[in-house]
């Protein structure tokens, strides 16, 4: 992959879900969208006529897949699904907020706080692993368009150790060196030539931006 000219790739958060509000995690639980959600996913069709963009991959969760049709369908494009894209999951964490979390497995928690990574919430998958998964399929993904640009539309978490992953950064520094990715925000990464490069990040796409 080395000798092909890199690929852009566009990493949208998908829009806001209805546990947001009540800052709750939500891992691989189907969560559907808000209003203002469904308005993100607009926005971001809406964004999307005009660019020039090869391809638009999601996660198969709802809230993703909802966030990428409208751009998919403005760009003339299929909508791959992928499960590399999926969310992380919480384990015993999901649905709930860290004052829940605290009543419920205090210790776990606390180690989890300090190393989110080697210590991820109790059930939870491995994020290195989900971490590396994602990384190959943006190989593969850049492999198939040298020289294109791809929207990829997926989550919060596994953004942010994805990120770390593909700029050499441990993953345990990914809630501080990438403390907030909001919803319907979009984040610009290149990859070719054997590296990886952070162009944008948490980026508006919204009307005006």
């Amino acid at each position: 992959m080395s000798g092909m000219p890199a690929t852009e790739f566009i990493l949208v958060r998908h829009g806001e879900t209805v546990w947001h509000a009540e800052n709750r995690y939500a891992g691989r639980a189907d969560v559907a969208l808000t209003e203002r959600g469904r308005r993100q996913a607009d926005e971001l069709g809406t964004w999307a006529e005009g660019q020039r963009i090869d391809a638009v991959y999601t996660s198969p969760l709802s809230r993703a897949r909802r966030t990428a049709e409208p751009a998919a369908r403005a760009l003339g494009l299929e909508l791959h699904e992928d499960a590399r894209l999926l969310e992380l999951d919480f384990g015993r964490g999901e649905g709930l907020n860290l004052a829940e979390m605290r009543e419920a497995f205090p210790e776990e928690l606390a180690k989890f706080v300090l190393r989110p990574v080697t210590d991820h919430l109790p059930g939870g998958n491995d994020p290195r692993k989900a971490a590396r998964a994602a990384r190959v399929l943006l190989e593969e993904i850049a492999a198939e368009h040298p020289g294109g640009r791809v929207l990829v539309v997926a989550h919060n978490a596994l953004y942010r150790v994805l990120l770390c992953e593909l700029l050499g950064i441990g993953l345990d520094e990914y809630r501080r060196v990438f403390p907030v990715l909001d919803n319907g925000t979009l984040t610009e990464v290149r990859i070719g030539h054997g590296q990886a490069s952070l162009i944008r990040f948490n980026a508006p796409y919204g009307p005006g931006k």
